[in-house]
């Protein structure tokens, strides 16, 4: 005969306990422990590896929380069968109020690891919790150091692709050269991530900084910059792209494996090659210092239109105003009336017209010169003004260039347009010194163009190269390697 046990009184006071963290009851929680006020330290009896806090932490009831943790704040600190804290639960669902509550109660939770040695802070950032992320760096600050198997909680941001996360934390970093270089278990840094997974956007954003451009050329575990990383992705589009952001911002392809396959061969031709070495390292030397010097002062930002699109829409619509109104109020102003006895050859041809240029009629070639610069600068701010509206992708290296010379058009004709109307309304007896002050001014803008244009002319050298490489690599052999077998979704991560 088989005997049943009967439930007991205890036991249902549990059970309603855990029904109420599910519902997030406050007021069924006030009863049991009015009726029994053991029964939260009876919990730890029951067969459930789970408290009522995490059920409640990981369903966001933030008053039951607040509730169980002001009759009891130890819960705070129990962990279920996975190792979790009720703070690991309620950062991975992204409860940021919840959070703060565990956190007031007890902040040193934040350092604490689950069987999977994930601190709270990386569940959030696997999930792009931005509020939890930002509450447990406020509490913890030094829980960002903290590397596991797959790298920093950058990785972690990179990998799940959370780039508002990525931005966040990297700015709580900023100056940690060394952090920003960790790498994750396969010697991936976040850049190599990044180019892995294809994310233009995380890319573009790691390319600006200046800890990541500092070591652009770092090698994961398998001797690979984010270059060749990318070389040994599905060819498409984006590889092109993204492979034109890293040629310009310095990436590079290996260089010393030639040198180490060399010196396996013998000692003989490891000393000829140390010998060219040596002789080679004045130019080398100056090389860097070039490159150094082109990245810090001369190399643009990708993304500068975009930035500036706001200042250039105002000084290309001021260059219109301005060159409009010095169309309708041409120097030296308009005749009233009708005349016939101006004085300024009217009665050469026939008539001066009411609002009509004075010196179109005394100095006709002159003031067409004036007119013609003005009208050429006219045209160009609004080439730049419709560019600017039109929605088209302005960093793009064609856009750039187009918007670069309308706008230096506009502005040295603007400059042109300004000198030619001094001329116009200065009197005959002083014009000439007048005249004379101009040329110096007009000489250093001559120089400022030309030093800008063979600087254009050197980026779209450097460009045209870049791109040869980058698509003659498209005929190499794909490489065979372990690269794309943990990613098998990686063409969807494309930002």
């Amino acid at each position: 005969m088989e005997v049943k046990a009967t439930p007991t009184l205890e036991d249902d006071t549990i059970r309603r306990l855990y029904e109420a963290s599910l519902n997030g009851s406050v007021s069924t929680l006030n009863t049991l422990i009015q009726r029994n006020p053991l029964v939260l330290s009876r919990v730890s009896l029951s067969p459930f590896s789970d408290t009522p806090l995490h059920i409640a932490s990981l369903l966001g009831h933030l008053e039951f929380c607040e509730a169980l943790l002001k009759r009891k704040p130890s819960f705070a600190a129990e962990v279920d069968s996975e190792g979790r804290f009720p703070l690991h639960l309620a950062s991975a669902e992204g409860h940021t109020e919840v959070v703060k509550a565990l956190l007031l109660t007890n902040p040193d939770v934040c350092l604490a690891m689950d069987k999977d040695e994930k601190l709270p802070l990386h569940l959030a950032a696997m999930r792009g919790r931005l509020g939890a992320i930002q509450e447990l760096t406020k509490a913890r600050p030094d829980s960002i150091q903290q590397m596991i198997d797959d790298g920093s909680v950058l990785h972690l941001c990179v990998r799940y692709n959370h780039f508002e996360a990525l931005k966040f934390l990297v700015q709580s970093v900023r100056g940690d050269q060394q952090f920003f270089l960790a790498k994750d278990k396969d010697g991936n840094t976040i850049l190599h991530l990044a180019v892995r997974l294809k994310q233009i956007k995380t890319i573009k954003y790691l390319l600006m900084l200046p800890e990541i451009i500092a070591a652009a050329n770092s090698l994961n575990k398998a001797g690979l910059t984010a270059l060749e990383v990318l070389e040994q992705c599905t060819r498409d589009f984006l590889s092109l792209k993204i492979g034109d952001m890293l040629i310009e911002s310095g990436v590079q392809k290996v260089a010393h494996k030639a040198i180490g396959t060399a010196q396996q061969k013998g000692s003989s031709q490891t000393h000829s090659i140390t010998s060219q070495a040596k002789s080679s390292s004045n130019q080398s030397n100056i090389r860097k210092m070039w490159e150094k010097f082109w990245l810090k002062y001369l190399q643009y930002q990708t993304n500068w239109i975009e930035e500036k699109r706001g200042t250039l829409m105002v000084v290309a619509t001021v260059i219109a105003t301005m060159t409009f109104q010095s169309a309708i109020s041409p120097p030296g102003g308009v005749w009233q009336e009708d005349t016939l006895t101006g004085g300024l050859n009217c009665s050469i041809y026939g008539i001066c017209k009411a609002g009509t240029a004075v010196l179109a009629y005394d100095w006709s070639h002159g003031f067409l010169k004036f007119m013609a610069f003005n009208t050429t600068s006219f045209f160009s701010s609004l080439c730049v003004v419709l560019l600017l509206i039109s929605g088209f992708r302005l960093e793009n290296k064609l856009m750039m260039w187009i918007l670069t010379i309308a706008m230096t058009l506009a502005l040295t004709f603007m400059g042109l347009t300004y000198f030619w109307a001094q001329s116009l309304v200065t009197p005959d007896h002083i014009v000439d010194k007048v005249n004379r002050m101009g040329i110096p001014l007009s000489i250093v803008w001559v120089i400022i163009l030309l030093v800008v244009g063979l600087i254009h002319v050197i980026h779209l050298v450097f460009w045209i190269k870049k791109w040869k490489m980058l698509h003659s690599s498209k005929h190499l052999p794909p490489r065979i390697g372990p690269l794309n077998q943990n990613y098998p979704f990686q063409m969807y991560n494309t930002n």
